[in-house]
């Protein structure tokens, strides 16, 4: 089969290679999807570049991609939530095999249905950033409705998910972004937008039961002081010194790594097809050009999720 990997850690432009690879082999509580698209984030790039690896080549070539869309063409032994011809959408279990790939195998438990409204390429937009939004406003901010909520970087990937399942348990929502993304996140269920090139966040006052956290750095720093007393800021990105900023602030810090959920990913499948979480898709590339597909990632300029069509 056709696939996009790496044989050792570098520049993108550098490791990543696109040819023929075995076709994985297929567990026990596992199933064979054929990939029709796939989709880009962060982790991509950063694992080419050796994130969070240690600085020894990869064993043997590894496949890129964590999002999947397709159709199940062969069951493991044991698997009962899926069959032969099934629709479905998944974020892999790391390091078990990559999607920018014309087939892959993956654990029943991270699979759910894909919803029947949407495409294969809409589908492959959601499961990491969908899971991760679901992850940090309903289990680690128990986000209620009435709720303030700012949002960072809500023209993003993860961040235009959050911002539509926030309005959707009820929030009042707040996010920042460009000022060109300003409409569309209105539209996506934003009750503000604060253009952060031109207006610090924490001018127009504070008083957030919630921050999530998407940016890091300084952005983080600046977030616990416009949190409420009792608030919390949750953030993908690691918090240094969050104890003492949660001691100094009286509010509580949720860091977390999001974990591929197949019940969670169809709840959130339920949410698409009743209209109250659309994907955004901000460009799409053919599977030969994923190389420039994730360089286009690195530059940080996606509205939206990267497409990848392999069918």
């Amino acid at each position: 089969m056709r696939a996009v990997y790496i044989e050792k850690y570098g520049p993108v432009e550098d490791v990543v290679g696109f040819g023929d690879v075995p076709l994985p082999a297929v567990g026990p509580g596992e199933v064979l999807i054929e990939v029709h698209a796939a989709s880009v984030n962060p982790i991509d790039h950063l694992t080419a570049a050796g994130f969070m690896q240690s600085a020894a080549a990869p064993e043997q070539a590894r496949i890129l991609g964590n999002d999947v869309a397709g159709i199940v063409r062969r069951v493991g032994g044991s698997v009962t939530r899926f069959a032969a011809g099934d629709e479905v959408f998944a974020r892999v279990v790391p390091g078990r095999g990559g999607t920018f790939a014309e087939f892959v195998a993956v654990d029943e438990h991270v699979v759910a249905r894909k919803p029947a409204s949407i495409s294969y390429e809409q589908a492959a937009s959601l499961p990491l950033v969908a899971l991760t939004a679901w992850q940090a406003l309903v289990e680690k901010a128990e986000l209620k409705p009435g709720s303030r909520v700012l949002i960072h970087a809500g023209s993003g990937g993860v961040g235009s998910i959050a911002v539509q399942l926030a309005r959707h348990l009820g929030a009042h929502v707040v996010t920042t972004a460009g000022a060109a993304s300003s409409a569309r996140l209105k539209a996506l269920g934003a009750d503000e937008v604060i253009d952060y090139r031109n207006q610090r966040f924490e001018d127009g006052g504070g008083d957030f039961d919630v921050v999530f956290d998407t940016v890091g750095g300084d952005t983080q720093q600046r977030s616990y002081g416009v949190l409420k007393p009792g608030g919390v800021l949750v953030t993908i990105l690691g918090a240094p010194q969050a104890q003492e900023q949660a001691r100094r602030h009286g509010v509580r810090v949720e860091s977390f790594f999001m974990r591929p959920d197949g019940d969670q990913l169809a709840a959130i499948a339920r949410l698409v097809e009743s209209g109250d979480v659309q994907p955004v898709i901000d460009r799409a590339y053919p599977l030969e050009r994923t190389r420039d597909a994730l360089l286009y990632s690195r530059s940080g300029r996606a509205n939206g999720k990267i497409i990848i069509q392999v069918r």
